[in-house]
């Protein structure tokens, strides 16, 4: 490791100030714990992941900030409403079974992300933005970490534990060669955000809108709306999807949008006035989700899937529960980082996994979209699309694979029959 012009000592370093970094670092320092926050960029920032499952106020107010989020002007999200071709179908977060938070916000993440950064501020943690770590070494009993400043100054850090928050910029993931290939296939996003114009009466901006592209059930579209008048709109494919587009961003997404009629409909009066964006390859995976001295949350660790807006509970949920086992090692209890953190986090993030794939292999699309639903199956659905996907009490929760193939299969029978 490079020598640096200087040695710093922390109790917790986290990398990333990002959801899940400023909601760890808040709930460790309401702990009474010293913690530094290193991010690389200077917020606000873009980032997508707009729609948020109602489980994130959970870890909000945990963490203290549920009265400034409900403050901000976000747009308020009830639920999420489906389409393909002329089906509609929606799920109200408020009529779940999990108890917990119904309505939840669709959010412009550049604004989110900074009000959470902001409040861990006010509750004590130290931000150093644009800075980057560019090495890791937890190999000693006290893991070092270099840091490069925006002025290319460099300076090592020493802490007692080190919290990976840094999305999809996976830090340790890469320093420390812990990547892994994820079992989902390599899908791509175009997105923007538009002036929506939207005035169809029958368009709930209180919910997010997927639609199902009418003939390839593997594409789908989100779209988002805020409170400004404006709307995250993108589209998911696989790669090959892709091939006879338009190489042009904007040309294609327009493209793909008018293939879907409620979309064409809705938008009809939509001012495209962003550049469209790509991402692909973003799903991710690891071999492992803590060693000695570090942990991995959210997007750092793995992501699925952009479908049911999973990625910011899941980064929330695991900052949660990884800043209670640190707060008990720290004062000097014995902790299991397996069985109190990386197990019972994949549990939920394996309940996502099976209801992902079943989008995408169209078994939980025909659920979602089946006409004569029992009310309290969909109730039970609703709680794992509201991101209660940790409750083991509801049955599509405790026996995920099982539950949806018969779902699926007794649907698929009566819409037949």
């Amino acid at each position: 490791m490079k020598a640096s012009s200087h040695l710093e000592n922390r109790s917790v370093v986290v990398i990333g100030a990002g959801p899940s970094g400023a909601i760890a670092a808040a709930l460790l320092k309401r702990n009474g714990h010293d913690v530094l926050i290193i991010e690389r960029q200077q917020f606000p920032r873009f980032s997508i992941g707009e729609s948020l499952l109602s489980h994130c106020l959970d870890f909000i107010e945990e963490a203290g900030m549920l009265e400034a989020v409900q403050a901000a002007g976000f747009q308020t999200k009830h639920g999420a409403a489906f389409g393909w071709a002329e089906r509609y179908t929606e799920f109200d977060f408020r009529d779940k079974f999990t108890e917990g938070h119904g309505s939840t916000y669709q959010v412009q993440r550049a604004d989110f992300d900074k009000l959470l950064a902001d409040q861990a501020e006010l509750q004590g943690v130290e931000i150093r933005y644009e800075e980057e770590i560019i090495a890791a070494d937890f190999s000693a009993a006290r893991p070092r970490l270099q840091v490069r400043c925006q002025d290319d100054r460099e300076y090592s850090v020493e802490a007692d534990f080190v919290l990976d928050a840094s999305g999809y910029g996976r830090v340790l993931p890469r320093l420390l060669e812990l990547e892994a290939p994820s079992s989902f296939p390599l899908r791509r996003a175009v997105f923007t955000h538009i002036e929506d114009n939207i005035d169809d009466p029958h368009f709930d901006r209180e919910k997010i809108l997927i639609t199902t592209h009418p003939e390839l059930r593997d594409v789908w579209y989100w779209t988002i709306p805020f409170s400004n008048g404006r709307c995250s709109l993108g589209v998911v494919a696989s790669a090959e999807r892709y091939e006879d587009r338009p190489l042009d961003l904007d040309a294609c997404l327009k493209e793909l949008v008018l293939e879907a009629p409620n979309l064409k409909r809705i938008l009809k009066h939509a001012k495209w006035d962003t550049p469209a964006r790509l991402i692909g390859g973003y799903s991710a995976n690891v071999k492992t989700l803590h060693g000695p001295g570090f942990a991995l949350l959210g997007n750092a660790a793995e992501f699925l899937d952009p479908v049911f807006s999973s990625g910011v509970t899941i980064a929330m949920r695991s900052a949660s529960m990884a800043a209670s086992v640190l707060h008990r090692q720290l004062t000097g209890d014995a902790v299991d980082w397996e069985s109190e953190f990386a197990a019972p986090l994949k549990r939920g993030v394996d309940t996502f996994r099976t209801y992902v794939e079943g989008w995408y292999d169209g078994s939980f699309q025909d659920v979602i979209y089946y006409e004569r639903a029992q009310p309290e199956i969909r109730r039970m659905i609703s709680s794992i699309l509201a991101g209660y996907a940790w409750d083991a009490r509801n049955p599509y929760v405790a026996e995920p694979k099982r539950r949806l193939r018969v779902l699926a299969e007794l649907c698929a029978s009566q819409e037949t029959a």
